[in-house]
């Protein structure tokens, strides 16, 4: 397998062999980091890490993931880059692909980390677009195959708005790796139509499913995870949160939600989650509108059904598999 010196922008550019190379080293990984066993396997690199969009998981997991591999990071907050507003996207591509060894993009249009890849000359990372965040897929896959072995034949069942980055990429990696893929939501709220094309086309090569289904409890039978996201993405107007509220409060997860589905289903979440009135928002909201959860009910959250702490744990493995893919030369990484 070699992925040396190749981008990763979504999952849809990857073979189901790639990805799950990709898992397999994340989990070589995390074998070595729990055991204290040191690998720096990049010595000496140096990557640029763009954030127009702040960040929690994604932020920490490069970072870390960067030092354990003997790289070091440098950090662009939204205000500390000219991306975009004083130079083109291709002139800052340019620029620190003659600095960098590597350049990860969190931030709008998938058109701009597509375009950093493109002129560059280094391979770029994908921490987030409004259109895909294939980085969490991978520590969302890594978590499933942990939890129950295996992912082919899994039935993951996506509650909420999906036409967004996140109901969009598990979309496409349940399709790349021979998954059942639910879709439950009002119709207005179905991912993108040339996209569901794209990933049924992927799904008759893998043996996977594709399907959207509008009430709860029939898209859940014999499910094996229950995922959601929050009602309102980073950079909407709080105008809409009335309509979501309104349009998306059905399709909360609740207890009597997993229990429908079974004693083994597990919940996952890409965090951060509104359960409680514990985040400005959720006061905000609450104060609002009335409601002291959105997406996912604290029960649910706090259960041992939820594993959205081992997701998030994953997200440095995984991240720490992409960029060393990307950076090492194949034989580099065959005693990992």
């Amino acid at each position: 397998m070699n992925l040396y010196k190749k981008s990763f922008l979504k999952l849809l550019d990857f073979t189901p062999e790639e990805i799950n190379y990709l898992l397999n080293l994340s989990g070589k990984f995390k074998s070595l980091k729990k055991a204290g066993i040191p690998h720096k396997l990049c010595e000496g690199k140096s990557v640029a890490l763009i954030f127009e969009k702040t960040s929690t998981r994604t932020r920490c997991a490069f970072e870390v993931a960067a030092n354990d591999l003997g790289i070091h990071p440098v950090y662009l907050s939204p205000d500390g880059s000219q991306i975009g507003k004083k130079e083109s996207i291709k002139d800052t591509a340019r620029v620190l692909g003659r600095m960098f060894d590597g350049i990860e993009y969190r931030g709008f249009g998938q058109d701009i980390v597509e375009e950093l890849a493109k002129y560059a000359g280094v391979p770029v990372w994908n921490g987030l677009t409004n259109e895909f965040h294939p980085t969490q897929i991978l520590a969302d896959m890594l978590t499933i195959k942990e939890k129950f072995g295996e992912l082919k034949g899994k039935k993951l069942v996506y509650m909420g708005d999906a036409r967004y980055n996140m109901g969009n990429s598990l979309m496409v990696g349940c399709a790349k790796l021979g998954m059942k893929f639910v879709a439950c939501a009002p119709d207005a709220y179905f991912p993108d139509k040339k996209l569901v094309d794209i990933c049924k086309a992927e799904a008759e090569k893998t043996g996977a499913e594709i399907s959207f289904i509008t009430e709860p409890y029939i898209a859940v039978e014999d499910a094996d995870v229950i995922y959601t996201d929050v009602w309102v993405s980073m950079g909407e107007p709080d105008d809409v949160w009335a309509k979501r509220i309104k349009d998306l409060t059905p399709y909360r997860v609740t207890a009597d939600l997993m229990k429908s589905a079974g004693e083994n289903c597990i919940f996952m979440h890409c965090l951060p989650a509104f359960h409680d009135l514990k985040t400005t928002i959720g006061q905000k909201i609450y104060d609002k509108y009335g409601i002291n959860c959105m997406e996912v009910t604290d029960e649910v959250f706090e259960s041992p059904a939820s594993v959205v702490f081992d997701e998030a744990e994953n997200r440095f493995h995984t991240i720490k598999a992409v960029m060393s893919a990307s950076l090492c030369k194949p034989e580099v990484l065959e005693n990992v």
